[in-house]
């Protein structure tokens, strides 16, 4: 079913919390879709520890909220600039940034110098920028801006992670948790 998962950074609280590491009962949840009765839609994964004095229940955005909220955008494909597999040390510097620019929504990714930078703010005010990936083949050089939270609360997933940038406007991330393969595609601010 198509469903949204708000608060990527809850789960992520939740999936590493060690009592659900080994033994736990986790189960998705479903509900009757009010249009068609013989349709199920999932609407949350409860969480429970192997002796169930442990619980937590994340719940799923609806399909009914994710179209209301979000316009469908149909992804006809990019040329990607950039692909790399982000370091722990990378992620951890791009948190830093963003607390230190805690007032910024978004980020700008270019390259120099065959490095990946990150932009934070405008230098008219605060700002800041740090190399995100040394050594990178190819290129971004439009000055598209990405959502700091969502991109943060991705790569804060747990998993090997891959991540593209492409001049036409899109960055995709892919999370391969060694059980399944989730793929989260941004489209481009200016």
């Amino acid at each position: 079913g198509t469903f949204g998962m708000p608060n990527l950074n809850k789960l992520n609280t939740i999936l590493n919390i060690p009592v659900y590491k080994e033994d736990a009962k986790i189960t998705v949840s479903s509900k009757v879709d009010s249009t068609d009765p013989s349709i199920k839609i999932p609407d949350g994964i409860h969480f429970e520890n192997n002796v169930g004095d442990f619980k937590n229940d994340y719940r799923l955005m609806s399909h009914q909220v994710v179209t209301d909220v979000l316009k469908p955008v149909k992804f006809k494909g990019a040329k990607w600039g950039v692909e790399i597999q982000p370091t722990n040390a990378a992620i951890h510097r791009m948190k830093f940034q963003a607390q230190a620019n805690n007032e910024e929504t978004h980020f700008i990714a270019k390259t120099e110098n065959n490095n990946l930078v990150f932009y934070f703010g405008d230098h008219s005010s605060h700002a800041g920028n740090f190399v995100f990936a040394n050594d990178v083949s190819g290129s971004v050089t439009k000055s598209w801006k990405w959502p700091i939270n969502a991109v943060i609360g991705v790569l804060g997933l747990s998993g090997d992670k891959t991540i593209r940038f492409s001049d036409d406007g899109a960055a995709q991330i892919t999370v391969d948790s060694g059980l399944a393969v989730y793929t989260y595609t941004f489209p481009a601010n200016t």
